[in-house]
């Protein structure tokens, strides 16, 4: 599966399938959410938050992948990813593009 943030597949012709898209709300780990909060006094990056939003993200693409596969797909095009906090402690992150036939 081609997945492509742009809007076309270079040097192919495009027949668009729909929007397809995943998503998953993530919630925090007690242990890292209070290491968190022990770097903010010392700054720097929360690692601990950093590898809960790329297990997110990844994720969110692969079930953005399954449902364009479902749609008989063979790219993703104009991907985009977005997030949210849902509720103190957990996020939604989705991913979402246009599922196309490349011919």
């Amino acid at each position: 599966m081609l997945l492509l943030n742009i809007d076309h597949v270079p040097g192919k012709e495009i027949e668009a399938l729909g929007i397809v898209k995943g998503t998953v709300v993530q919630s925090k780990n007690f242990g890292k959410d209070f290491m968190a909060g022990m770097k903010t006094l010392v700054g720097g990056e929360i690692v601990g938050y950093t590898e809960m939003l790329i297990e997110a993200r990844q994720i969110a693409t692969k079930r953005m992948v399954d449902e364009a596969q479902a749609l008989g797909a063979d790219a993703v095009v104009n991907i985009r990813f977005g997030s949210s906090s849902v509720m103190q402690g957990a996020a939604e992150v989705i991913a979402y593009g246009t599922a196309v036939k490349v011919r």
